[in-house]
C-alpha cells in the first residue's frame, strides 16, 4: 500500500463517517451513548469481580498450585503442603485450602475473609485478594523454583587484604565490590574504590525447559558460610536435592573463585536441557576526574576460545551491537583503570547479543556513570556434573604485571591476553611498552621515589637511548646547512628536466665530500616517532600514576586544572572545556620556543609560502589537544621538550659548521672510491646521454 492510496482510504473513512453522523438523529446519539455507557458500567463490574474476588474457580485452581508446586511442612505437629511468598501463606491439608495475608499496618486477612464479594471501597482488603491471586501465578511460573521467590534478603562479605565482596542472597550474586588499596569517585564523591554495586550490576544463570525458565536472579538463595573465604549460595529443595553458587575468595588476591553446583537436579530439570544460560548487565559506574579518557578507554572487551585467541572489544566512543558464534573464553566489563571479567574454565558458546551504549551528555546518569553494557551467552550444561561450570572473576587494576602473572595461574594451556585491556596502542608501540617503557618504570617505581621524579628519569633515560639518532639528525641538518649554497648553484648550472640526471649526479657528489645525506636528517626523526607514540599511549593508562601528586598536580593522570569555570563560554568552552591545565599550557609555550630555535637555524624554511604560520600553529593546537589529557604526558612531553632544546645548544657547540668546511676541503683532496650507488647514477647517466645522442642522429635524418 502507497502513500497515495493510503491518503484515500482516510480520506474516504473521514466521509463516511461525516456522512453517518448527519444521518443520526439526537435520540439515536443519546440511546447509543447510553448504551455505550451501560456496557462500560457493565465491563467495570466484571473486572471488579474478577479482581476483587475469589471465586470457586480461582480456590480450585490454587489448592492444585499448592499441591504441585508446594513444601511439606510441619504445622501443629502434622505434615501439609504449604507455600509461602512475600506476605501470603497458603496450606493444603486433607484437600482443604486455607491462608493468610498479612498486609500494611499489621493487619491480617484469612483466606476465608477473602471469599465472595469484598465490601465496597475496602482497598486494603481488595489488595490482599490480588496478592493471593499473585503469589499462586508466581508459583504456577516458577514450579518447583516457586517456594524460593520473595522473602527477606541476605548478605554475607567475602574479604582479603585487596578486596571486599558484598554477596546478596537475592540473585545469589556480588552486590557490591571495593577496592581497598584505591580510592575513586562514587556519584561526584571520593571514597573507596566501589567498582560496582548492586543498582549498577547483575549478572545470573538461566535454565530453560520445554515449559519454563529459571533465573537465579529471581531467586532468593540461602547464604552459607563454609569457612573465612568460602560462601555458597544455596536453594535446597529437600530430600538430597539442591542448586547453588559458591564463591571462594583466597588471600592477597583479586580472583574470585564462583562455581555452579548442584545435587540430584534431574528431580527438578527436564533431562534434555543441556545449555545454562548466563546474563550480565552493568551501568558502569564513573571514578575519575577527568571524563574524556575514561570514557575513551572505557567499554566491553572479550577473547576468543584458543591458544591464539584474538582479544576484541566493541566501540568505545558509539554505541555497539555484535552478536558471536564462536567461543569465548572471557569477557570483561573495563574502564579506564579497573576492570571486572568473567573468565570461563571452559568457554562461553558465543554471545546473542553484547551491547555497549554510550550515556549521552546533559542526562542525569552522565556525571555518576560512563556506559550501558550488556553480554548474554550461553555454558555447557550437564544435569549428572555437581560442578557443571566455573569460572574466575577477576575485579582489580588495570596492572600490566599483575594481569599477566594471571595467565599461568588461570589458564596454564592458554594465553589469556588479560593484559590487553590496557590500551598500549598497536602492535610496534605496544611491544615498544611492553619491552622497554614499562620495565624502567616498575624499576624506577621500585625507588620509591615521587613519581613526579620517575617521569623526569625515565624522559632522560628515552633520551639517552635516542641520542645517537638525535646526534645524527643534528649532524646532518648542520652539513646540508653548510653545503645549502652549493646545491643552489648546481640547480643554477644545470636548471631543465633534460638536465636532471647531471644534477643529480654533482649533488651526490657534494654530499660524498661533506658526508652528508639528505635523508640521514628525516630518517632519525622518523625512527623516534614510534617511542613518542608508544608513551602518548603508555601515560594515560598508567595506573600507578593515579593519585599521585607533584608540584600543583594533584593526580598525574588527570589534568592539572590550575584555572576552573562553570560559565557557559560558547568559543572557550568548546576549545578548552571548562579547565586550563597548566602542565599543557607549559608545554606548548616550551614547543614555541623550539619552534622558533627550529626556524631560526633553518632560514629556508621562511621561504615556503606559509610554512612559518603553520610551524607556529602546531603547537597551539597542541595546546587544544592535551588540555584534556593527564598532567603526566603533558609532564613528559614538557620535559622532552625542555631536553631537546638543551640538546640542540648543545650539538651547535660540538658541531662547527667551518670545521665541516674544512672536512669538506679535505676529503676534495682524497681519492675517494666511488661507492656503488655513485657508479650506478654514473652508468645511467652515460645511458641517457648515449639514448639522447641517437635521438638527436635521428632528427639530422
Amino acid at each position: 500500500m502507497d502513500r497515495n492510496m493510503l491518503i484515500g482510504l482516510l480520506l474516504m473513512g473521514l466521509v463516511i463517517f461525516g456522512f453517518t453522523m448527519l444521518q443520526s438523529s439526537p435520540e439515536e446519539a443519546a440511546s447509543a451513548a447510553t448504551e455505550t455507557t451501560q456496557v462500560d458500567k457493565g465491563k467495570d463490574a466484571v473486572q471488579e469481580t474478577a479482581i476483587d474476588s475469589l471465586s470457586q474457580k480461582d480456590l480450585q485452581r490454587m489448592a492444585t498450585i499448592v499441591q504441585q508446586y508446594g513444601q511439606l511442612e510441619n504445622r501443629s505437629g502434622k505434615e501439609v503442603m504449604a507455600l509461602n511468598y512475600e506476605n501470603v501463606t497458603l496450606q493444603l491439608d486433607g484437600g482443604v485450602l486455607s491462608g493468610v495475608v498479612t498486609m500494611q499496618g499489621d493487619m491480617v486477612y484469612m483466606l476465608d475473609d477473602l471469599k465472595g464479594q469484598p465490601v465496597a471501597g475496602d482497598r486494603l482488603k481488595q489488595q490482599a485478594i490480588k496478592d493471593v491471586k499473585q503469589a499462586a501465578e508466581m508459583a504456577a511460573r516458577y514450579a518447583g523454583f516457586s517456594r524460593f521467590i520473595g522473602g527477606e534478603e541476605k548478605t554475607a562479605r567475602l574479604e582479603n587484604n585487596l578486596i571486599t565482596l558484598d554477596l546478596t542472597s537475592k540473585g545469589a550474586m556480588i552486590a557490591k565490590a571495593t577496592l581497598k588499596e584505591y580510592t575513586a569517585l562514587l556519584n561526584g564523591k571520593e571514597g573507596p574504590a566501589v567498582i560496582f554495586n548492586k543498582e549498577s550490576n547483575n549478572y545470573g544463570f538461566a535454565i530453560n525447559t520445554s515449559t519454563h525458565r529459571f533465573d537465579t536472579r529471581e531467586f532468593n538463595f540461602i547464604p552459607v558460610q563454609e569457612n573465612d573465604s568460602t560462601v555458597l549460595m544455596k536453594l535446597d529443595f529437600g530430600e538430597g536435592i539442591m542448586f547453588g553458587v559458591r564463591y571462594t575468595l583466597p588471600a592477597n588476591s583479586y580472583l574470585v573463585r564462583m562455581e555452579v553446583v548442584q545435587q540430584n537436579m534431574k528431580a527438578v530439570i527436564d533431562a534434555n536441557v543441556a545449555t545454562l544460560g548466563f546474563e550480565w548487565n552493568q551501568k558502569m559506574l564513573r571514578h575519575e576526574k577527568g571524563h574524556t579518557f575514561e570514557e575513551r578507554n572505557s567499554g566491553l572487551y572479550y577473547k576468543f576460545k584458543g591458544e591464539d585467541g584474538d582479544v576484541d572489544y566493541l566501540s568505545e566512543t558509539s554505541n555497539d551491537e555484535e552478536t558471536i558464534t564462536n567461543n569465548l573464553k572471557w569477557v570483561g566489563f573495563k574502564d579506564q583503570f579497573f576492570s571486572t571479567v568473567f573468565i570461563a574454565d571452559k568457554h562461553f558458546i558465543g554471545a546473542n547479543p553484547m551491547r555497549s551504549q554510550v550515556i549521552e551528555k546533559n542526562t542525569d546518569d552522565y556525571e555518576s556513570h560512563l556506559k550501558n553494557l550488556q553480554f548474554i551467552s550461553t555454558v555447557d550444561y550437564k544435569l549428572d556434573d555437581e560442578k557443571p561450570a566455573a569460572f574466575y572473576i577477576f575485579i582489580g587494576p588495570n596492572e600490566y604485571k599483575l594481569l599477566s602473572s594471571y595467565d599461568d595461574k588461570i589458564s596454564p594451556d592458554e594465553d589469556l591476553h588479560l593484559t590487553r585491556l590496557i590500551p598500549l596502542g598497536w602492535t610496534l608501540f605496544r611491544w615498544i611498552n611492553t619491552g622497554i617503557v614499562i620495565p624502567v618504570f616498575n624499576f624506577l617505581g621500585s625507588l620509591d621515589l615521587n613519581y613526579g621524579w620517575i617521569i623526569l628519569l625515565l624522559t632522560i633515560f628515552i633520551k639517552l637511548i635516542l641520542f645517537p639518532l638525535t646526534y645524527k639528525s643534528y649532524s646532518s641538518q648542520a652539513k646540508m646547512r653548510v653545503i645549502a649554497p652549493d646545491i643552489k648553484a648546481i640547480n643554477d648550472k644545470y636548471p631543465g628536466t633534460e638536465n636532471a640526471m647531471k644534477r643529480q649526479q654533482e649533488m651526490m657528489k657534494l654530499y660524498n665530500l661533506a658526508g652528508a645525506n639528505p635523508m640521514s636528517g628525516c630518517l632519525p626523526m622518523l625512527l623516534q616517532m614510534p617511542i613518542l607514540i608508544a608513551m602518548f599511549s603508555f601515560f594515560p593508562s598508567c595506573i600507578d600514576l593515579r593519585g599521585e601528586s607533584f608540584l600543583w598536580a594533584p593526580d598525574l593522570s588527570a589534568p592539572d586544572m590550575i584555572l576552573e569555570w562553570e560559565a557557559n563560554i560558547p568559543i572557550i568552552n568548546w576549545i578548552f572545556g571548562h579547565h586550563l591545565s597548566l602542565f599543557c599550557l607549559l608545554m606548548t609555550v616550551v614547543n614555541i620556543i623550539y619552534t622558533y630555535i627550529n626556524m631560526q637555524a633553518n632560514p629556508s624554511n621562511n621561504q615556503m609560502p606559509g610554512m612559518k604560520w603553520m610551524m607556529y600553529l602546531m603547537p597551539v593546537m597542541f595546546l587544544v589537544f592535551f588540555n584534556e589529557y593527564a598532567a603526566g604526558l603533558s609532564y613528559y612531553y614538557f620535559l622532552s621538550l625542555l631536553i631537546t632544546i638543551a640538546q640542540t645548544y648543545a650539538f651547535r657547540y660540538i658541531i662547527k659548521e667551518d670545521k665541516v668546511r674544512a672536512k669538506m676541503a679535505e676529503n676534495a683532496k682524497k681519492p675517494r672510491k666511488k661507492s656503488g650507488f655513485m657508479a650506478r647514477l654514473e652508468e645511467a647517466q652515460k645511458r641517457q646521454e648515449a639514448m639522447l645522442r641517437e635521438q638527436q642522429k635521428q632528427r639530422r635524418r
